[in-house]
């Protein structure tokens, strides 16, 4: 059964949005049971201090146990402190209302909190990519979800540069898996390319997740919001699947904004949840269908400092790079994390690379906090962005000039003519 509410105008009130919850919550069977809710961390938008809340409300006094695990996937641990502001709640609140409901950081590294359900088999595999990747890979999970009765994932769906859509089984793979699935899934979604797979519903990386997600012995059920920012415009929920795809449709027509023509310059203003390039980079995966052939795309925040909290290293030895930079080198690059590498092409873009000369298609340029020489050497652009006013950028798309603010999250594409 999908329970679903969608905005008559453009987005649902809160009390709406109680209300599709409370009847969420009412369908569920989890009285005097154990019940773990998967969440996303703060980069990603929706309304969770309202549904913490009224998911407490409505079954903190039914079920024997309620907690929450944030699927940060790769990202890194969230101290306590940002926690309870993603939640909405004080540190005294923590300590008394919500003093029962335990909240957990992912820790995708370490083995003690895994688990392996399974293996994917490299036919699996091979027939899946359709022959574009043929290896084998176990999966592995945060074993806590196997500790409760319903294991209950909320959180938005958007145009995603790796799986097509967000959202769903996404919320277990990667967000509370180990690596190597990571790695395998990431790596396929570099070899179709975002250019191709962002914006798509059906995806061989989607088929993998959802292979993997089978192989998870708890019962589960989903939350999926289709939002811009904090405003939501539906709220779906039933079986992962079922919710996942009514949310992906809906987002479909949300979240890809079509423009008549390419634009030779691109300024991406990065909100301040895109922290590091890790994250950051999603300016480029969503805009980089309606740059020109030989455009620039600048990333734009004082706010960013870094490349990646976690993945620093490896990427700086990486590097940003097209595709076929690895794919002609594979041995050279064969010890690298596939999702490393999946990063890298993802903000590198579509090119070429022959006879040792790599050619983007597009321009990538950092106007951040990161120094000029760290662009340079990890093959990106580099401007002062003290030298960059918005303003002067604005309302110029007759020139062939766009900016987004916040972007990110919404995907953007010319429009197919004839």
């Amino acid at each position: 059964m999908l329970i679903q509410k969608i905005a008559d105008q453009d987005f649902l009130s809160e009390a709406e949005i109680h209300t599709v919850f409370a009847e969420a919550c009412a369908a569920m069977e989890v009285d005097e049971k154990r019940v773990l809710f998967i969440i996303p961390d703060a980069t990603r938008s929706m309304p969770l201090p309202l549904l913490f809340r009224t998911l407490f409300q409505e079954l903190g006094g039914r079920v024997n146990k309620m907690d929450y695990l944030i699927a940060l996937g790769t990202h890194p641990p969230m101290p306590e402190e940002a926690i309870n502001r993603m939640l909405g709640v004080s540190a005294e609140e923590r300590q008394t209302t919500y003093r029962a409901v335990d909240v957990y950081n992912h820790a995708w590294q370490d083995p003690d909190s895994l688990t392996t359900v399974g293996t994917i088999t490299e036919d699996e595999i091979d027939e899946i990519s359709g022959g574009l990747l043929r290896e084998s890979v176990d999966v592995t999970i945060n074993k806590r979800v196997l500790d409760y009765d319903l294991v209950c994932i909320v959180g938005p769906v958007f145009p995603h540069e790796v799986v097509g859509f967000s959202g769903g089984f996404k919320y277990f793979f990667p967000g509370i898996a180990g690596e190597a699935i990571l790695d395998v899934f990431h790596w396929l979604g570099a070899l179709i390319t975002n250019y191709s797979i962002n914006g798509t519903k059906d995806t061989p990386v989607r088929a993998v997740i959802n292979k993997a997600a089978s192989l998870v012995p708890v019962d589960t059920r989903c939350f999926c919001l289709t939002v811009k920012r904090k405003d939501t415009r539906a709220v779906f929920f039933g079986k992962p699947l079922d919710a996942w795809s009514a949310a992906a449709d809906l987002s479909k027509e949300t979240h890809i904004v079509y423009k008549d023509k390419p634009f030779h310059t691109v300024l991406a203003l990065a909100p301040p949840m895109y922290d590091e390039i890790w994250v950051a980079g999603k300016c480029m995966y969503k805009l980089e269908p309606v740059v020109a052939d030989g455009g620039e795309l600048i990333i734009y925040g004082d706010h960013i400092h870094e490349v990646s909290v976690t993945h620093d290293k490896l990427i700086k030895q990486v590097g940003y790079h097209v595709r076929d930079y690895f794919t002609k080198q594979a041995e050279r690059f064969k010890d690298i994390p596939g999702t490393i590498k999946a990063h890298s092409t993802h903000v590198k873009g579509a090119g070429h690379y022959e006879d040792g000369v790599e050619i983007p298609r597009v321009n990538v340029t950092l106007a951040t906090s990161i120094p000029e020489e760290e662009c340079a050497a990890i093959n990106l652009g580099y401007r002062d962005l003290n030298t960059i006013d918005v303003a002067d950028y604005e309302n110029r798309e007759d020139e062939g000039i766009l900016v987004v603010h916040n972007a990110g999250e919404i995907l953007y594409r010319i429009k197919e003519t004839g």
